[in-house]
């Protein structure tokens, strides 16, 4: 009988923990294509006011950077994917949409623990004194490259890693570690990107460009949450009703639509943040808001963007209006 190995153990405790899927990689840098893009996108500007994207590059394309004597990286994935049928139920003249991912708790604050349950059980597994470094987004490392790399899917054309099963609605972590493990194989499985071009077509703004190159600065995500100021009115109009994030080119994925939903009990969902009622952002006060929002992602924008991206969701809302208003009379103008 063949005994499991150390990197099959691990796995099955990462699926048991909760996660989705995991794949290991070994904690070189990443490649050479994929750190010459991210250096010419910092280079044009396309990362706008995230001043962060442009600190500690050598940490975010070396994981050894981030932990001295760095051996492996393990990668999990987390589907978020909802059902969608609680955001029918919301008034669309009130309420504003919410991107899916922030339907839930704030998902660091989630799988955060996992992954430091993950590292104490290869501890005591293999009896060493590894060290671990867990990381989930906000620290600097190019995650989706070494999702790939373990495994895990293939990068499309709207920028977010694709799992071939779960789709492109996922949520990842790493737990980069001195312990030196056998790697998976990068993944051969390709997401048929090329000859696709939903995501183009969905994205509002043209931030997703057929090149393949993506401007941040365009991006209703990036406007809605990391851009401070005002926003230029020509991009302001196309947010439509969006008032933090945008699921557009995800939305349009055929990946996503063969996706399985995400069991409800995975993640802990917050109802009340599906839509938000826009009068009711107007006043909160900034004591009011940190209660409203806590443990939620919404919290990054801050109150002062969310109003700002409350006020142009009400003034796009009344353009509709009055443009729907107007066809109408238009059309009784005719008969």
């Amino acid at each position: 009988m063949t005994s499991m190995t150390l990197e099959q153990e691990i796995k099955d405790r990462a699926l048991a923990l909760g996660f989705d899927a995991v794949g290991i990689t070994d904690a070189s840098p990443i490649a050479d294509d994929d750190i010459a893009r991210l250096n010419a996108w910092l280079r044009t500007g396309r990362a706008g006011q995230m001043g962060y994207m442009h600190r500690n590059v050598e940490k975010r394309i070396d994981p050894a950077a981030l932990l001295k004597g760095a051996q492996s990286v393990i990668v999990v994935a987390l589907s978020y994917k909802p059902d969608g049928s609680a955001a029918t139920e919301q008034d669309p003249q009130k309420t504003a949409a919410v991107a899916q991912y922030a339907w839930y708790e704030d998902y660091h604050d989630f799988m955060k623990p996992l992954l430091f349950e993950l590292a104490d059980f290869i501890g005591e597994r293999t009896g060493r004194r590894d060290r671990f470094k867990v990381c989930v987004d906000s620290v600097p490392l190019a995650e989706r490259a070494l999702a790939v790399r373990a495994g895990l899917g293939a990068i499309g054309t709207n920028h977010m890693l694709i799992h071939p099963t779960l789709g492109p609605q996922v949520f990842l972590g790493e737990l980069v570690t001195t312990a030196a493990l056998k790697p998976d194989g990068p993944c051969r499985w390709t997401a048929q990107c090329a000859t696709c071009g939903r995501c183009i077509r969905a994205c509002p703004t043209g931030a997703l460009q057929a090149d393949g190159e993506f401007d941040a600065q365009r991006c209703i995500s990036y406007l809605t949450i990391e851009h401070q100021g005002d926003i230029p009115a020509e991009l302001a109009t196309k947010m439509s009703e969006r008032v933090f994030g945008c699921d557009a080119c995800v939305l349009a994925c055929p990946h996503q639509h063969d996706a399985p939903v995400c069991p409800p009990a995975r993640l802990r969902p917050c109802p009340n943040n599906i839509r938000l009622d826009m009068e009711e952002i107007l006043g909160l006060t900034a004591e009011s808001f940190e209660s409203r929002f806590a443990g939620s992602p919404i919290r990054r924008a801050g109150l002062a963007t969310l109003q700002r991206n409350v006020r142009i969701c009400m003034a796009n809302a009344r353009d509709r209006t009055y443009g729907a208003t107007n066809a109408s009379f238009s059309e009784q103008g005719r008969s």
